[in-house]
Parts: C-alpha cells; sequence; structure tokens
C-alpha cells in the first residue's frame, strides 16, 4: 500500500484551509511546510516547478538522499499507465478536458482525469474537483505546455486545440507541440486555429513523403 502525504506554504498552524480538510478525507495526510513530512521513511519527494530548492521539504530530502522528481514527470508516469486523452494547446485545456470526462463517464466508461480546474461535478462529491480516479482504463489528461510536461506524454489520443503565444514564443510552442504530435498514437487538431491546423498539415505532408518513399522502394 502506498502512502501519500504533503505540505503546501498556504497550511497554517490552526487556520482553516479547505483544500486541507478535503486532502484529509481522502487519506492524505498534509503537514506545515516546514521538513516535518519527510523522513527516513519517506521513499520519492515530488515537486511541482513552483517549489524552489530553499523550501524546507527539498533540503531535507536533499540531506537524506531522498530521490526528488518533478510533478510532470510523475504526471507522465500515471499517463502511462492509462488510455490517455492528453489535452493541449495555450487555450481552453481545462473546458475540454471537463467536456470529455463528462462524455466519457455519461458513457458509463468510468474515466479518470487530471486537470488544471475543479470539475462541479466532482467538487460536489466533496472533492476538491481537478482530479478524480475512475475504474475505467481511460484518462483525460491537460497537458501543460507552461511547465514542459506535454513533451513527456505519449498519449493514445494527443488533442491540440490552438497555438497562440503566451507563455512562450510562437517558434518554442511550435516546437513543443509538433513533440507532442510525434509522441501520440493518434493526434487530433482544431482546424479553426490556424498555427494548430499548420501541424495537421504537417502530418499530413509526413504521409504523403512515406507514401511516396515506398513507392520508390
Amino acid at each position: 500500500m502506498i502512502k501519500i502525504s504533503g505540505s503546501d506554504r498556504y497550511f497554517k498552524e490552526g487556520e482553516f484551509n479547505d483544500t486541507k480538510e478535503k486532502l484529509l478525507v481522502a487519506g492524505i495526510q498534509c503537514f506545515l511546510q516546514n521538513g516535518d513530512g519527510i523522513t527516513a521513511e519517506t521513499d520519492l519527494v515530488v515537486v511541482s516547478t513552483a517549489i524552489e530548492d530553499t523550501v524546507f521539504e527539498v533540503q531535507k530530502a536533499k540531506q537524506l538522499n531522498i530521490p526528488i522528481i518533478k510533478r510532470s514527470e510523475l504526471l507522465a508516469l500515471i499517463a502511462k499507465s492509462k488510455r490517455t486523452i492528453a489535452v493541449g494547446g495555450t487555450s481552453g485545456k481545462s473546458t475540454t478536458s471537463a467536456m470529455l470526462f463528462d462524455i466519457l463517464d455519461k458513457a458509463g466508461l468510468q474515466p479518470s482525469i487530471i486537470s488544471g480546474a475543479g470539475l462541479v461535478s466532482i467538487i460536489k462529491e466533496g472533492k476538491i474537483g481537478n482530479a478524480k480516479v475512475g475504474a475505467g482504463e481511460w484518462l483525460v489528461i491537460e497537458a501543460d505546455e507552461s511547465d514542459g510536461s506535454i513533451v513527456q506524454y505519449e498519449p493514445e489520443i494527443g488533442l491540440l486545440l490552438n497555438v497562440d503565444k503566451d507563455h512562450q514564443e510562437i517558434d518554442e510552442l511550435t516546437s513543443i507541440f509538433t513533440i507532442f504530435k510525434n509522441n501520440s498514437k493518434k493526434f487530433i487538431v482544431n482546424q479553426s486555429n490556424t498555427l494548430a491546423r499548420q501541424l495537421s498539415q504537417n502530418i499530413k505532408q509526413d504521409f504523403l513523403q512515406m507514401k511516396t518513399q515506398k513507392q520508390d522502394m
């Protein structure tokens, strides 16, 4: 059995925190961000890109030689354990992920989801709302380009909504989403977005090039 615990800079002694209470109900022990949650019994520490090396947990994990991995790496491992639909794009990922999850759920497929925003249907169950583990084989995940996690996924279905300048320049975004495309078994593109459509056209070009090469053999 895997035991999960965590800390947050917003957890304060004697102060009510709704997120903390919901995590406790889910069986996740919560600590103040003072290093108390890290012991010699800790097998792995997971940190997001927002966690600095100066945070007590990171310092203590290093002192105890406990492996530390990024949140994006953990998400990629989880995604490999399911038939994953990864939703990418500059905007609209949370909404689209929620819609896909709801469709699969209503179809009786008991999907899982990891999203950047809380779903009302999950919040009504008394949970935080941005994640749920279902008994089915499908996982809908919001693939974020800002923290680089999107290039680590190898989804069964990769969905690209749009490409617009936001966290990175267009050239960098195009490179990231191209890797996402190449890592996806099936790649679906929103044809109404000009820059996203170019990646779709690249797929057609790749197919035609492969077809030509086979004919020349």
